[in-house]
Parts: C-alpha cells; sequence; structure tokens
C-alpha cells in the first residue's frame, strides 16, 4: 500500500510540472503550489521547507539587474559585446560564443543574449559565412554562463542546498568557470564543422531566387561562379542577384547617458559578492550553537549587496524607481521566483516524506553510476525548461544520497538540457533572425540546430568538471 501512495504522490508531482510547462511562464510555480497542496491536505504530507533564501536572492540580483537596465546598463553591456564580435569576423564562431558566455556570467541571465543575436547574424551573413555556426554555439553557450555567475537564480537555489556541506560559492566557480569555458572552445571547435558553406547551402540559394534574401557582397563573385558553373552544366537557367550590402557599416548600439556607470556599479557589486565567496574572513561572524564563530552564510550576503547596488544605481544614475519595476528583466525574474518556490516547495515536500521509499534506493542507484545523476538534471531541465526547478528538485536527491559535492557540482551544468526542445525565446529568436535558413527547427521536437551544440557543450563541461573537480580543495 505505501508503494502504491508513493506512486500516486509521484504522479501529483510530474503532474503538476507537466501542467506547469504547458501553461509556461509563472503558470509553473503556481501549479508546483498546487501540487504541495494535493500532497498536504489529500495525502497527508507535511509541507517541505519553501525556498525562502532562494526566493529573495533572485529577487535581489533581479532587483539590481532591473536597475541597470532601466538605466542603460544593459544597453551599455551589449555594446561592448557587440565591438568584441564585430572586431573578429573571422574568428565569429569562437569570440561570439564565448562573449555570450561572459556577459552571461556577469550579468546573472541569459536574457542579455537577445541582443546580441541580431549582432552576430548580421556579422556572420556579412562576412559570407552561415549564420547557423555562430547563431546555435553562443546560444547554448550562454546558457552555461546560468551555472558560471554569482549572481544567478540557479545559483542562488544550488548555494542554498551546498554551503551546508561545506562547499561554497569559490568553490563552485573553481569547478564551473573552467570546465565551462573548455565547453565553449570544445563547441565552437565542432560547430565550425557543421553544415555546408553558406554559398552553397540549397536553402539559402533557394531563398535568393525567390528575392527574400540578398547575397552578401562578400560572397558575391562566389555565388556567381557557382550559379555559372551550375548552368554550363545543363542544370537550368538561374538568376544571379548582385546586390550590394552595406558590409563595412558597423552595427552600433546607443548606450543612454549613465549606462556605463549604471553597468559598473553592478559589476563592482557582482566582484564584491565573489570576493566575499572566495574570502570568508570578510564576512562577520557570530558564534553558532557551540560557541564558535562562524562567518555569516552566502545568501544574506547575496541579497544585501545586491539589494544595496539596485539602491546606489536608483541614486546616482536619479532612476525613478517606478521605472525600475517596469523592466522586462523584473518581470521575468518574477516568473523565475514563483517557479523556483512552487516548484521545490512541492518537491521538497514529496522528497522529505519518502526518504525510506524514494531517496535511498535512487540514493543507491546514483552512488553506484554517478553520472546518472548528469542524465537525470539534463532531461528534468528539458522537461521544465526551468534551471532553477531542477536545481531544487534533483541536487537534493543526490545530496542525500552521499555524492561528493564536488562530484555534484560538476554534474550540475547538465542542466544545459533546457535546449533539448526549441522552447527557449533565444532559440526561436535565433531562428527567426536568421534570414538565410541556415538555422533552422525540424518536424522532430529534439533535433534542430541546437542539437548538436548542445550535446557537445553537455559532454564536455561534465567530462572537464569532473576532472577539475579532483583538484578543488572542499
Amino acid at each position: 500500500m505505501e508503494v502504491v501512495l508513493v506512486i500516486l504522490q509521484a504522479c501529483v508531482v510530474i503532474g503538476a510540472i507537466v501542467l506547469g510547462v504547458r501553461v509556461g511562464g509563472i503558470g509553473l510555480g503556481l501549479w508546483g503550489v498546487v501540487g504541495t497542496a494535493i500532497l498536504v491536505f489529500v495525502f497527508r504530507l507535511p509541507p517541505g521547507s519553501p525556498p525562502v533564501d532562494a526566493f529573495f536572492i533572485i529577487i535581489a540580483v533581479i532587483t539590481a539587474s532591473s536597475a541597470m537596465q532601466a538605466a542603460g546598463g544593459i544597453d551599455f553591456l551589449v555594446s561592448i559585446a557587440s565591438r568584441i564580435i564585430q572586431r573578429n569576423p573571422r574568428r565569429l564562431t569562437y569570440v561570439a560564443p564565448l562573449v555570450a558566455f561572459v556577459f552571461t556570467v556577469l550579468s546573472g541571465t541569459s536574457n542579455i543574449f537577445f541582443a546580441l543575436i541580431p549582432v552576430i547574424y548580421e556579422t556572420a551573413y556579412r562576412n559570407g559565412q552561415r549564420p547557423e555556426r555562430a547563431l546555435a554555439a553562443s546560444t547554448v553557450t550562454s546558457g552555461l554562463g546560468i551555472t558560471a555567475s554569482p549572481v544567478s537564480a540557479a545559483m542562488a537555489a544550488y548555494l542554498v542546498l551546498v554551503e551546508s556541506k561545506g562547499f561554497g560559492l569559490p568553490q563552485v566557480l573553481l569547478v564551473t568557470v573552467p570546465s565551462a569555458i573548455i565547453a565553449c572552445l570544445v563547441t565552437s571547435f565542432v560547430q565550425q564543422r557543421i553544415g555546408k558553406e553558406l554559398v552553397v547551402d540549397p536553402v539559402f540559394r533557394e531563398r535568393v531566387e525567390k528575392g527574400t534574401v540578398e547575397v552578401p557582397e562578400s560572397l558575391e563573385a562566389s555565388f556567381a561562379q557557382s550559379q555559372g558553373s551550375a548552368s554550363a552544366s545543363g542544370s537550368g537557367t538561374t538568376k544571379t542577384t548582385r546586390t550590394k550590402t552595406s558590409g563595412a557599416t558597423p552595427i552600433e548600439h546607443t548606450v543612454p547617458e549613465g549606462g556605463k556607470t549604471a553597468a559598473w556599479i553592478f559589476i563592482v557589486g557582482t566582484l564584491l559578492v565573489v570576493a566575499l565567496g572566495l574570502f570568508p574572513a570578510l564576512r562577520p561572524a557570530f558564534p553558532d550553537a557551540n560557541g564558535d564563530l562562524q562567518p555569516i552564510g552566502m545568501s544574506p550576503v547575496i541579497e544585501m549587496v545586491m539589494f544595496t547596488v539596485a539602491l546606489v544605481i536608483i541614486l546616482v544614475r536619479k532612476v525613478k524607481p517606478s521605472l525600475v519595476v517596469e523592466q522586462p528583466l523584473l518581470r521575468s525574474g518574477y516568473v523565475a521566483a514563483v517557479a523556483l518556490f512552487g516548484i521545490a516547495w512541492m518537491a521538497d515536500t514529496f522528497i522529505s516524506a519518502n526518504q525510506k521509499t524514494i531517496i535511498e534506493p535512487l540514493g543507491q542507484l546514483i552512488t553506484a553510476q554517478p553520472l546518472l545523476l548528469a542524465v537525470a538534471l539534463f532531461l528534468v531541465a528539458g522537461l521544465t525548461t526551468s534551471q532553477s526547478a531542477t536545481t531544487n528538485t534533483l541536487i537534493p536527491i543526490a545530496l542525500a544520497a552521499g555524492l561528493a559535492p564536488g562530484v555534484i557540482t560538476a554534474m550540475w551544468p547538465s542542466l544545459i538540457g533546457v535546449w533539448l526542445f526549441p522552447a527557449n525565446g533565444s532559440q526561436i529568436a535565433a531562428v527567426e533572425t536568421d534570414r538565410t535558413g541556415s538555422t533552422r527547427l525540424t518536424p522532430v521536437p529534439i533535433w534542430h540546430s541546437f542539437t548538436i551544440p548542445m550535446l557537445v557543450s553537455w559532454v564536455s563541461v561534465v567530462l572537464s568538471g569532473l576532472l577539475i573537480q579532483l583538484v578543488v580543495p572542499s
């Protein structure tokens, strides 16, 4: 009977997640709370611990990010990224993914990547390169920045779970940052060899013939030559499109006055969080239950620093508080916070009440085959499209199984599975922006332009992380 009840409870959890994903946005969190209510009132399970710290870390970070956005700081960061990308057109497939990763790390959100999509596309297109290579690789590697950023929502959720095991922010970053950089380089190397060159791509040539896309100036000679060869071989008469493009004109991003200052205030706040994590002696210490002095945890540190950053930006740049509330980043951050709250609360309620029935067998399985954790993280992230919710659902199971925090951290970037289905805004935006048609989706939901770079990034980041964690002190 106990097994039957656990199966029914599991169906409630899975059903709430599925329905939440179908509703999307804030619906994921709301269905999580409903699932929690069913577990408590119907199955009489004691309510788990709501993720209060993680919730308020997200709110604090997103408030600071929104203040920076309102003051033009995001525009400043995008302008820098744009210049870096456009100055390195020949190495675009290597430069763009690294830039997308670094700026996600700095801002704590991959939403910044949206503004880089047209820059990457135009740079590739104007220089006659296949846009899919840089666009798909950059989309994927921007996701790696989430698990390497000290101020991301997923990091907030993760730190709350692993700090009690003596594995803090410094150790996490020592594993996730270098492994992510390695994954970026490996992904770029593979992606540079994906697909046909643009000049011979059949989809691009068909769009040229239909007049939906122009031939970039850098490809006019090659395109005309290939057209002539096709005609000479009896393939029929075709029309050569010779349209001049403004390849020499750089793409400029207007930065509001004071945007640079706002961005630097946010960056300084981020660096302060990292410094306080690296050097616990800088944090105030108070006696614990045994009377020993212990520095305060990173959760209140991040909350205090980032809320202060938001206030400093508002005061220095004279930003109206009402304008901060209207920013898209704040709305998306609130959605992420509610989704995390609902799903994590439901998962903790289910897990806490079924330690012997569920957690111990799963723990034994993960202990025997640790790599199964990476697979589980990858698949659940793909199904929920939420790194924070996936973290709060699976990481407690891995910790309860006795898996070393270093090993768990090495596999945590498997959250890159969020790109499994083309359900993310940046994926859709990249496809829609690429007028050449090289970046595309297919009738098979899990097979698209982002599939190969996602899989390459996943394997390389986990393998390199597992090696790196061996030398990271606990």
